[in-house]
This record gives C-alpha cells, structure tokens and sequence, in this order.
C-alpha cells in the first residue's frame, strides 16, 4: 500500500500546485522596450578605462531579458561623430549582444557628447535602425564626466520625449550638471563608481532599468509640436471594463477631447493639437471589479518649428547659380540648412551645407542649359527637418552684356 499511498500524494501536491499557478494567473511576459547604451569611445578615456567599462556593459546587458519579443539593445560611440556599433535589430539574442559588446573597440577623437545625444535621440526612434514605437526607451550613458559640447538641450529632448535617462559617471563629472541631465529623481538615475567598482551597481541599475520598461503610472512620450503619446500599465482587461481618456487645454476654457478604449489597451496618440501649449490629460479605468483611481498628467506640445518659406534663384550662369531663402521665423531657431539640387531629368546631386547664420548660397559645377530641383531644408535640434523646392533653370551660354548707355552715344556721334 505504500506504494498507492506515495503516488496519491504526488497527484495531490501537483493538483495543488496546479490550483495554486491558476490562482495566480499567468506569468507575467517579459517588458519590452528599446535600451540604448551611449558609451564614452573618445580620446578622454584611457584605453584601461574604456576596457573596464566595456566590460561593465556586457555584464549589465547578460541580466537583462533580451530579445525580439522582449528588450532590444543598441550601443552607441561618443568621439568626434557618433558612431554605431550595432543597432536595435541586429542581435536577438543576449549572447550575441555580449559578443559585440567584447569586439567593440574605442573610437578616440574629441567627447562631443551633445552631437551624440542629438544621433541617439534618432536612433531612439528610427524604425530603420530597429527601433519599435510604442514601446518604452531608456538611455544609459556611462562617461568619465567630460564633454567638449553642450550636454543639457539634447538631453532635455531626449527627457521631453519620454526617455529614460541613467547616467554612470566614472567618478569626474560635474554632480549638478549630470544630476540636471539624469532623469528624476537623480538618486535613483545617476551613479557615481570608479571604474574598477563598476560591477557594484549591476544588479540595482538592471532593476532600474526594468523598472522603466514597465511603467507604473501614465506617461507621455513621442511628443511633436502638434501630438503626443501615452501610455500606461495594464490597470484592466478586455473583459474587466474598459477606459475614458480626457484631454483638456490648460490655458483656459476650451473643447473637452474624450476617447473611450477597451479594457486592454495601454497606449494612445492625441493628434491635431496646438504647437507650444500645455493640455490635461485624465485616465479614468472603468472597472466593473473595483475601484480604480483616475491618473493625471500635464504635457506641454513643443514650440513649432518653421522651415525656409520663399526660395529665390538669381544670378543663373552656365556652370552656376545662387539660391536664396527666407530663413525660418518660427519660436524655434533652426541649426542651420542644406541646399540639394538635382537635375529635372535625373543624375547626380549635390547637397551644400549652409550654417544659420546665413540664407544663401551659390552653387557651382552646374551643366548648361539643365533644369534642376532645387531643395532647402531647415535642420532643427529636435531631429526635425522642414524644406521647401523650387525649379532652376542654367542657360545655354553666357548672357551678353548690356552696354552702358553713354557708350552707345559716344558709337552713335562717330
């Protein structure tokens, strides 16, 4: 009877067991979410220190869950350019994500730290390079501190558009400058370690990473001059209720905006909005189980960014001609232009660039009698580009020369 006895029991404790999972629920699926690791590659950084570091990343990334339907992970090189060593959707595995972490090699060049955040802003979002909308973005950037440009309106960008920002310094930056640039609060997001202790914070800094890759209350990211969009934990089911998203302006009296979604949605996009203004924004979960609390949320629109509105050609000469512009008069100040011109009937372009201190340019080497497109765009610190074409025309061959007035009676009186 022993026998019975013993698989009676075995039967009743995986019942139990089984109960026990159900009662539960299922487990909870991985967080997704697109992680991009800005690493310091320039000239600053000793080539020990760069190995530590590299080191540091590789053991931070073997405790993350990467993967297609889970975390992604792209790393970037601060130097003269930025430089990337892989993408988002290059790597699908965790291994394979450590083995290119080990190949990297420094880049060296000067720390131009802002250019980088202003190239990892795009990469954020460049569906080209891997990365998923919709989904959570966190930047961990580790540096010695130093910075050869601006670091705080890229970074503010970065902040404005949802990211989640971690600093690692190694220990010779500025503790009010990282504490601004890092996401709130700084305790949590910035971290001061020697280069030799860098595997200390492993463990706290994964858990804060997750953390951010599973959202605890609404938040607003992707925001543009005219949207933004939200997104919050899943608070309901498709089955549990459903919920009311309000949006009202915060200026004064305006047209309350309400949409109703189902149970298991977390995201949405206000569209149509005013550039430059701040609006309300009020989740209300409509549970027919309990009671849940609505969440609040202000966000600001970003001012409007105004590209080139006139293009003038003048001076038209075989091989030549200067392309003139309105610049862009919006609150935003544009970085500067390029000039592309193509000829009509296809083949080789050229593009000029033209610092915002300036609104025109000749170009040269152009082929006669050729018609070309001509386009202006406005490059913006946002990543944005606006532009304006127009039509030119090269002439055959160079115009005569009217002749002064005077010359013409002295060849008439002889």
């Amino acid at each position: 009877m022993l026998p019975w006895t013993a698989l009676s029991l075995a039967l009743s404790l995986r019942l139990a067991l089984a109960r026990s999972g159900a009662e539960r629920g299922p487990l909870a699926s991985a967080p997704q979410g697109d992680l991009l690791l800005l690493l310091d590659s320039s000239a600053s950084v000793s080539h020990y220190e760069f190995s530590r570091v590299r080191e540091f990343v590789g053991q931070l990334v073997a405790l993350l869950p990467l993967g297609p339907g889970a975390l992604r992970a792209s790393l970037v090189h601060v130097g003269s350019r930025p430089h990337t060593e892989f993408p988002f959707n290059q790597h699908n595995s965790s291994q394979a994500v450590q083995d290119a972490i080990r190949a990297a090699a420094q880049r060296m060049g000067d720390t131009n730290t802002g250019l980088a955040l202003a190239y990892a802003r795009e990469q954020l979002f460049a569906e080209a390079m891997g990365a998923r909308p919709g989904v959570p973005k966190v930047l961990v950037w580790v540096t010695d501190g130093a910075s050869s440009d601006p670091v705080g309106p890229p970074m503010q960008e970065l902040k404005d558009q949802g990211v989640t920002v971690f600093i690692v310094s190694t220990g010779r930056g500025n503790l009010l400058e990282l504490s601004a640039a890092a996401s709130a609060p700084a305790q949590k997001h910035l971290h001061f370690v020697d280069v030799d202790d860098l595997h200390i914070i492993a463990q706290e800094l994964r858990g804060s990473i997750l953390d951010a890759m599973q959202p605890q209350q609404l938040y607003a990211s992707e925001v543009t001059s005219n949207s933004f969009r939200l997104a919050w934990p899943p608070l309901l089911t498709s089955d549990s209720g459903y919920y009311v998203l309000e949006l009202v302006p915060s200026a004064g009296p305006g047209a309350t905006r309400r949409q109703q979604l189902p149970g298991n949605a977390t995201d949405w996009t206000w569209a149509g909005l005013d550039p430059d203004s701040e609006y309300d924004v009020v989740l209300l979960p409509e549970s027919n189980v309990h009671l849940l609390k609505p969440q609040h949320l202000r966000v600001r629109t970003l001012p409007e960014e105004a590209g080139p509105e006139r293009i003038v050609i003048s001076h038209a000469r075989p091989h030549s001609l200067r392309v003139s512009w309105a610049p862009a008069l919006g609150p935003v100040a544009a970085l500067g232009y390029h000039v592309q011109l193509g000829p009509l009937s296809g083949g080789a372009s050229q593009r000029v660039d033209v610092p915002a201190g300036r609104n025109s340019t000749t170009l040269q080497g152009l082929t006669p009698g050729t018609a070309y497109l001509v386009t202006v765009t406005a490059a913006f610190r946002s990543g944005h580009e606006r532009a304006l074409s127009a039509k030119a025309c090269t002439p055959v061959g160079e115009r005569p020369r009217a002749q002064h007035p005077g010359s013409q009676w002295a060849v008439a009186g002889e």
